[in-house]
């Protein structure tokens, strides 16, 4: 494997655009990192999929210092509900301990891309409708928000994002309001990518095969520099998410969820 100056200013520059639309979105990055990492993996010579889990491992990896740039942000702005955070974190950290450590080493790596690809899209689907929730809906009790933690936690380490394709859609049913809803799942990000992150560390650990500088399915040279550049634009997506109308955000959020879930239909198609 080469590090040649354009590798590096590919990986910076994907820094820089998953930073900000992790403050944006509530993202985490992972949607937009995922398809480009494996991408740049393959080209590579890293088999196609060994590729993809280990995009997803990186992806997550790096949204473990942008949800800190981009929870500040947001916590500047006091958006961000703190009660729902600690409501959701212990059932992250589970889910995400089941998905990391015990799913994701089982899983081939296009059934991975296969699954990224279903739960963004009907993500996606979700908030371009823009369906309004029932006046009445309200934010579940404890043990319930419980169980949705464990399934956002679990998820997130199966497509290595940081939650926000569950969280945000979650909340805004909830009748959580669209910024209020960002601001909690980019908080959310950092329970999710810290405990799915050391999952792939350990579930990784004597793989074959691995590129150079790996660390289990991390591929170090891309997290660092994808998490120097990220946290650099993260703190300006947050500030441009609460000047932006509630429509346009979400459907700014669907347009991009969607072209992500086509690459990744197509990744899994082409490596299954």
């Amino acid at each position: 494997m080469h590090f040649e100056p354009s590798l590096i200013l590919a990986l910076g520059l994907l820094g820089l655009i998953s930073g900000f639309l992790a403050g944006l979105l509530g993202i985490g990055g992972g949607m937009i990192m995922v398809p480009f990492i494996t991408a740049i993996l393959s080209s590579q010579g890293v088999d196609p999929q060994l590729s993809i889990k280990m995009a997803i491992a990186t992806s997550m990896a790096t949204i473990v210092f942008t949800s800190v740039s981009s929870l500040r942000a947001h916590h500047k702005r006091g958006a961000i509900r703190w009660d729902l955070v600690k409501s959701l974190a212990p059932g992250i950290v589970l889910g995400a301990g089941i998905a990391s450590i015990g799913v994701f080493a089982v899983l081939k790596g296009s059934a991975l891309a296969l699954v990224f690809a279903l739960f963004v899209g009907f993500s996606a689907t979700q908030m371009f409708l823009d369906k309004k929730p029932a006046p009445s809906r309200s934010v579940p009790g404890p043990m319930g928000l419980v169980g949705t933690g464990s399934v956002i936690g679990f998820l997130s380490g199966l497509v290595g994002a940081g939650g926000g394709f569950v969280s945000v859609p979650f909340m805004t049913w909830c009748n959580v309001p669209i910024h209020a809803a960002v601001a909690t799942s980019a908080a959310l990000g950092f329970p999710i990518a810290l405990a799915n992150a050391l999952g792939f560390v350990v579930s990784g650990s004597g793989v074959a095969h691995l590129p150079p500088y790996s660390l289990g399915y991390i591929w170090l040279p891309a997290l660092m520099v994808i998490a120097s550049c990220s946290i650099l634009t993260a703190p300006l997506g947050a500030a441009a998410a609460h000047k932006l109308p509630v429509k346009r955000l979400k459907r700014v959020f669907a347009s991009v969820l969607y072209l992500l879930a086509t690459y990744m239909l197509y990744r899994a198609v082409v490596s299954w």
